[in-house]
């Protein structure tokens, strides 16, 4: 467990924030599979944008358990300052600060990682947020923006001064994208070099990976990202692991069909039919990925156009999988 403020985070894995994926109803999943802290999509700190569709969604929080963290992106220490402000109005409990997207529309925008090349505004935007909020701030960075231009660990030692109360760290540049080996060498120096939580982020699929991230960087805890895509029970696996040092049994197919369908039925819900049929895609994709007959299933699914057939089709594939029956690949 570690601690951001005023919050004990009793689990140590953590989901992270990802754009299109990390959603009320994943959220709220993953939630209840164990993860101890769940991390909003990015919203941007431009308000004029809050109008839209998207951003409202992002922005609700409404039915979700404490703390509430809200990631906000920008590069205007003053806009992030007053969408600090307004998310906390808003409901978030934490504010984490993105200055690790490495996605070019960000970067392009002098906002996520891109903002790892400019310290003196790093430092600027940090203490505008700490200082505009009562509430507890945190910060995602990645190790530098470039193998050549890794200052992470200076990056983290100026979080700390601002009064960032937990920094996660992807462990890779952002030049690296999410390719090449993850530098945990370069996580365990920052976790060295600052007093608060840090969070290890990078290529954690696995109870195994996470325990040996833990160990070897003396992380406070691990975030997972891509790990969790169609496994939210992962977080529950490690959390288990990390307790008691044994692997728990593989889900069931029956839990794995509950697990599923109730995702479903809450993106539906969430989204409408219209959206939730086509955000609903990627994740049934995600789920049933490594799963007997998957590729046929998931021809036919994506050609679905009501959240009705959608379930109905989802129920069969997984009733075929318990019953164990032949299923064309």
């Amino acid at each position: 467990m570690f601690q951001i403020g005023p919050y004990q985070i009793e689990n140590p894995v953590v989901l992270a924030p990802m754009a299109g994926v990390t959603d009320q109803p994943f959220r709220l999943l993953c939630r209840r599979l164990g993860a101890g802290l769940v991390v909003s999509e990015m919203v941007t700190s431009d308000q004029r944008l809050w109008n839209t569709r998207k951003s409202r969604q992002r922005l609700n929080h409404s039915g979700e358990c404490e703390p509430r963290s809200v990631q906000i992106a920008g590069n205007d220490p003053q806009m992030m300052a007053q969408a600090a402000r307004e998310s906390v109005r808003l409901g978030a409990q934490i504010v984490d600060i993105n200055m690790g997207c490495p996605a070019k529309k960000v970067c392009n925008k002098a906002a996520g990682s891109a903002l790892l090349r400019d310290e003196p505004l790093v430092r600027d935007i940090l203490q505008a947020v700490v200082e505009a909020v009562s509430v507890p701030v945190t910060v995602k960075i990645r190790t530098g923006w470039s193998p050549e231009q890794r200052n992470g660990v200076t990056i983290a030692r100026i979080a700390e001064d601002c009064g960032i109360r937990a920094i996660a760290v992807h462990g890779r540049t952002r030049a690296c994208a999410y390719k090449g080996a993850v530098e945990y060498d370069t996580i365990a120096r920052i976790k060295q070099a600052v007093a608060i939580p840090v969070i290890a982020n990078g290529d954690i699929n696995s109870p195994a990976d996470a325990r040996a991230v833990i160990d070897y960087t003396g992380a406070d805890g691990v975030m997972i990202g891509r790990g969790a895509h169609g496994r939210p029970w992962i977080f529950r696996e490690i959390n288990h692991y990390l307790r008691t040092g044994s692997t728990l049994c593989t889900i069931d197919l029956h839990e794995f069909q509950s697990i599923l369908l109730e995702h479903l039925s809450s993106i539906h819900a969430f989204y409408g039919e219209y959206l939730g049929v086509r955000i609903a895609r990627k994740h049934v994709a995600w789920y049933t990925n490594t799963q007997p007959g998957g590729s046929a299933f998931r021809r036919e699914f994506v050609q679905l156009e009501s959240a009705q057939a959608q379930c109905a089709s989802a129920q069969q594939f997984c009733e075929r999988l318990i019953n164990n029956e032949d299923i064309a690949a």
